[in-house]
């Protein structure tokens, strides 16, 4: 009998993110609009879709072995687990996810001290509510089931919510006072199947090829040919990994060079590497860089 490790997917905003990282490490998952239990290209995983909030009480609890949730839903539920990595993707950007206390532009509120006795909407209550508890502060704390934004100054008098770039807070008229808490996605497991020596493996192994592929994400593969009198203004160029890797040609007096560089820094040196003597360039993606 196939033993299986029992992952929690997170459904939601992170869910299509989550799904093309896996792909591109190696592993094909899919699901149906109307369905909870993904199914995926190994017969070693048992995938469960869950609100990544819930994810870090079922791991803690035992009911799944790993999986893939924010920071901040570890943090907010006080869950019991062991942080295996973190893999920094989003549904957006590679920025970290910040919960932010916000009020409305004209608000004198201007610092926590200044929430004594006010209105707070949040999903985040637990953690609202410590960090009030660490500025000696005594407010109404209420779980906001979303829209938080439009809540102010109407129904509450400011808000703590997760934001990546502030777009969202800013064209609501609110401004940003102070960050509770900065959140990235994190692999967790439970203690007692990381103790497990097959699903740690599986765990580690599904880690390896997961870092691996956001690695990739920033950087390309170049292929060229030099001559070898060129060759080393063409290295002097180059800022890899490692060194080139350098193979003679058939031809005489000429290499074939192969190294990885940043993505960003194609467009610049492209050009240079072709003035200083590199020719047949070959620019390619990377699945996943292993280090």
């Amino acid at each position: 009998m196939t033993r299986k490790l029992r992952i929690g997917m997170p459904k939601g905003s992170l869910q299509d993110a989550t799904f093309a990282l896996f792909k591109k490490a190696g592993w094909d998952f899919r699901v149906s609009s109307r369905s909870y239990q993904p199914i995926v290209d190994d017969d070693e995983l048992e995938p469960v879709l869950l609100r990544a909030q819930e994810i870090p009480r079922y791991v803690a609890m035992g009911v799944l072995d790993v999986g893939l949730t924010g920071h901040d839903n570890v943090i907010e539920c006080e869950a019991d687990v062991y942080e295996v990595a973190e893999l920094i993707y989003s549904k957006a950007t590679s920025r970290p996810y910040r919960w932010v206390l916000a009020v409305p532009q004209n608000s004198p509120i201007a610092g926590p001290k200044d929430l004594e006795g006010k209105r707070i909407a949040t999903e985040l209550v637990g953690v609202t509510k410590r960090y009030l508890e660490k500025h000696g502060v005594t407010a109404h704390v209420e779980f906001s089931w979303g829209a938080t934004e439009v809540k102010v100054p109407d129904l509450v008098d400011a808000i703590v919510e997760g934001t990546e770039t502030g777009s969202t807070l800013a064209a609501h008229g609110l401004k940003i006072i102070d960050t509770l808490l900065e959140s990235t996605t994190r692999l967790i497991a439970n203690h007692t199947s990381w103790e497990d020596e097959w699903k740690r493996t599986k765990i580690e192994n599904l880690q390896l090829l997961l870092q691996g592929a956001l690695d990739a994400d920033s950087l390309v593969g170049l292929k060229m040919n030099v001559a070898k009198e060129n060759l080393d203004a063409v290295i002097r160029l180059l800022s890899a990994l490692r060194k080139p890797t350098v193979s003679p040609l058939g031809e005489e007096g000429w290499v074939a060079l192969e190294t990885i560089i940043p993505e960003k820094t194609v467009r610049h040196i492209l050009p240079e590497l072709r003035r200083a003597g590199a020719q047949g360039l070959v620019e390619y993606p990377l699945n996943k860089v292993i280090y």
